[in-house]
């Protein structure tokens, strides 16, 4: 059996969030570097591992290839601290994994992406709207936070670490966290677990 291998982008939050898993996991694995502003995941060598075209995929020690970062973060949490077994506590974390995709990235990791990429100028008409909606996302998780240390059951778990991913760069994209107390207080606390690495480290 070989290694698991992550195909990843360094600065996205979505390969991030498999990175520090499997930090915090101490998994082994290899890092492949696909550099998605030059076309590398669109070869026909990745599409035949990932048809959509995106990073993170993780190619299993089977060689079974797994597309999606939070369904990857799912399949190597299962079993472990990172997923509650008790049957509520594990909707809720997929409840704010499913937010977490359609309420907060397409918002504030967009918005990241494109000034990364030099592309805010093609977007000038979008992104007050998108800067909006991401400040909604914010508030939900501001509200939540105030009354609690993690999103479900007061345990850091992978709920937190795919919120985490884009939040900590949120700034990257013009996002002023400072009317979010319980937001930045939170991301203190997921920074300190053990091994913890930075959103640029391989």
């Amino acid at each position: 059996m070989s290694a698991l291998t992550l195909y990843d982008y360094l600065v996205s939050g979505n390969g991030y969030k498999v990175r520090l898993l499997l930090h915090q996991l101490e998994r082994a694995y290899e890092r492949i570097e696909l550099d998605i502003t030059r076309g590398e995941t669109r070869t026909p060598e990745f599409l035949a591992r990932n048809p959509n075209g995106r990073i993170p995929c993780l190619v299993l020690e089977d060689g079974t290839p797994l597309a999606e970062s939070n369904a990857i973060l799912w399949y190597l949490a299962e079993g472990t601290a990172f997923l509650p077994s008790e049957r509520l506590a594990r909707a809720q974390v997929l409840q704010w994994m499913f937010f977490e995709q359609y309420s907060h990235e397409p918002f504030i990791a967009v918005v990241r992406f494109w000034i990364h990429a030099g592309l805010e100028g093609e977007h000038a008409d979008e992104i007050p709207e998108r800067r909006r909606r991401g400040v909604e996302a914010l508030g939900v998780m501001e509200a939540h936070l105030s009354q609690r240390a993690f999103f479900v059951g007061e345990r850091y778990s992978i709920a937190d670490i795919a919120l985490y991913a884009y939040t900590h760069v949120a700034h990257e994209g013009g996002f002023d966290l400072t009317g979010f107390p319980a937001v930045r207080a939170w991301l203190a606390r997921v920074a300190e677990q053990p091994r913890h690495i930075p959103i640029t480290q391989s």
